[in-house]
């Protein structure tokens, strides 16, 4: 795409965060020709759907990842490898764990993500969308206990009562599927128990009435052992302890803990919600009190406005990523035709289960579950070579909501 604007060049953003939302802002400001400073905690861009495969070893760790400077080559922006440690919004000032301080941007994009609930005992637990360095930790757990040839695995997800589109339990039930294909075709899955567990008494309900039967169908058919409708107390080095003090006993447990507000955010003066998430309007600039001040949050860290099963997804956030170029742009032209996010508001899951696949969508109008047995488990890997591509500029981008 060439440039949209030659008009403010000279205009500069902070963006924050390597993610989904804040590599897509980074992208699409360069495309308006904005300065684009993009800080990230880590050198490369993680490709967290298809992380589900490192663990049952379809996929290796470097499969799934981009070299931020390979994309900052690409795409011009600069790059900080660094940690964001301290916001001084009212000065206009971001501190970096270095000791570097930023400041004087004209515009800020807060994707940092967000940060997790620490249920006591955690540590003792593995996550899938953790440190993408926990997915190799997945699987050397996992090949240990093939290479006993027995276990008991648990998967879970747990809640989050304050905001629960802070709940993330698409890829625990996608990697417990591939876990059962795997030992299956191992000829030992009789071996192993699989047990599911989860505080909702319908985890996946939000994805719509076909999508939880097919799930539901799905635990009866694979005989996974379901534990719903508990909260977590504890985890322990070989058992999860539910509310009632009951015990499910587990060689490895992989728990996806819901998001809460970032722990940076915390200790900042920015407006948040209950769970701790960053205010925004739909145009997604913070609200303030006051007059505002040119910043914006995008992605897991934004508090979303919208109906009861919304979720935070990587598609929601590249689309808010490029609405705020788009609204930074307009801002600066004195344009008052800004986009909104919320219209982009829906639940878009290819659900791979390592011998297929379900498409599954919902929105204000509709809800639909569509199987694909075999093709699905390659399209969604096509997805992953899509998604390198696209981002390093080597085929268009085919946007998605």
């Amino acid at each position: 795409m060439k440039n949209i604007s030659k008009r403010y060049a000279m205009k500069s953003v902070l963006v924050i965060g390597g993610g989904f939302g804040g590599l897509e802002a980074a992208i699409y400001l360069r495309k308006y020709n904005y300065e684009v400073t993009l800080v990230s905690d880590r050198d490369y861009f993680f490709i967290y759907p298809t992380s589900i495969w490192i663990p049952t070893r379809e996929k290796e760790f470097d499969e799934i990842c981009i070299d931020l400077k390979e994309l900052q080559s690409v795409h011009g922006f600069k790059l900080i490898v660094d940690a964001l440690t301290h916001i001084d919004a009212k000065q206009n000032r971001y501190t970096l764990a270095s000791g570097e301080v930023l400041e004087s941007y004209d515009h800020v994009v807060l994707a940092m993500g967000a940060s997790k609930l620490k249920h006591d005992g955690i540590e003792h637990t593995l996550s899938i969308c953790a440190e993408p360095e926990q997915s190799l930790k997945l699987r050397d757990a996992l090949d240990a206990l093939i290479e006993k040839r027995s276990g008991k695995i648990c998967f879970g997800f747990g809640g989050n009562p304050k905001d629960s589109s802070s709940v993330r339990g698409g890829p625990a039930f996608e990697l417990l599927f591939n876990t059962h294909n795997l030992l299956k075709k191992k000829g030992i899955r009789d071996n192993f128990e699989l047990s599911f567990f989860a505080p909702m008494s319908e985890p996946g309900a939000r994805m719509g009435e076909k999508a939880l039967s097919m799930m539901n169908n799905s635990f009866k058919r694979l005989a996974i052992k379901e534990y719903f409708g508990k909260k977590i107390k504890s985890f322990k080095e070989d058992a999860i302890i539910f509310e009632d003090d009951s015990k499910l006993t587990s060689d490895l447990t992989m728990c996806i803990a819901a998001g809460s507000g970032h722990e940076v955010v915390e200790m900042s003066e920015l407006p948040t919600n209950e769970a701790g998430f960053v205010k925004i309007d739909e145009y997604c600039r913070v609200i303030f009190d006051e007059m505002p001040r040119n910043i914006y949050a995008i992605g897991d860290i934004a508090a979303l406005e919208g109906p009861s099963w919304k979720a935070k997804q990587g598609h929601l956030a590249e689309r808010m990523a490029r609405n705020v170029a788009f609204n930074i742009s307009q801002a600066d032209k004195g344009d008052t035709n800004l986009k909104s996010y919320k219209k982009h508001i829906n639940i878009l899951c290819l659900m791979d289960a390592g011998d297929g696949a379900s498409l599954i969508y919902r929105d204000d109008t509709k809800a639909y579950m569509i199987p694909l047995p075999f093709i699905g488990h390659y399209m969604k890997k096509w997805w992953g070579v899509y998604a390198k591509l696209s981002k390093l500029g080597k085929i268009p981008k085919i946007f998605t909501s």
